[in-house]
């Protein structure tokens, strides 16, 4: 049985990792985790992080160590902690990426509500101008100030059956409008 030690060369240990020696490999793992430690805690200022990577690494190389052609080992060792920070620091640059795209996707969505909600306006305002003016007003009391059929009648010295009779000519005549509307824009849609 060889006998590694602290002096044992890198090289030396990882031809013994590479052949399965578990003393070899812990020997590795002892001299270099701190250095990759402090060099991943540097570029993260993040412990637990940097420890993970640490671990990962290692890791990697015990379960790859077959395949793993490794000429120097400590230039590689800390190449692999850069790296595995790197796709830390990407990863954690792309959550806030996707959170601002939601964030923006919310306003481009309310925006275009509101920009829905400015033509639905809009149409209905021109579709009331095609009513009587007294039509429009009784109308336009009722559902924007929100006015009882008993409050308008009483500001315009009318009855309220009257009330009544204009509210239920100028839903009909809107509904007419809306309808044709929306089967123009049936129509439209699919030409696009």
């Amino acid at each position: 049985m060889i006998r590694w030690d602290a002096n044992t060369a890198d090289a030396d240990l990882w031809l013994a990792v590479r052949d399965g020696e578990k003393t070899a490999y812990n020997l590795l793992f002892n001299r270099y985790w701190g250095k990759m430690y402090q060099t991943a805690n540097h570029l993260l200022n993040d412990g637990a992080a940097s420890e993970t990577i640490v671990h990962d690494v290692f890791l990697t190389l015990w379960l790859k160590r077959e395949e793993l052609e490794i000429g120097h080992f400590r230039n590689y060792i800390i190449s692999a902690t850069r790296y595995h920070v790197y796709r830390v620091l990407k990863t954690r640059k792309a959550f806030p990426l996707v959170e601002a795209e939601e964030d923006m996707a919310a306003i481009q969505n309310a925006a275009e509500a509101k920009i829905q909600e400015q033509s639905f306006r809009q149409q209905l305002h021109a579709s009331l101008n095609n009513l009587p003016k007294r039509c429009q007003e009784i109308f336009l009391l009722s559902r924007e100030e929100q006015l009882s059929n008993q409050e308008i009648a009483e500001r315009l010295n009318i009855s309220k059956r009257s009330v009544e009779n204009q509210i239920t000519f100028a839903l009909q005549k809107l509904r007419i409008y809306f309808k044709h509307l929306m089967m123009l824009g049936m129509l439209i849609i699919p030409m696009m």
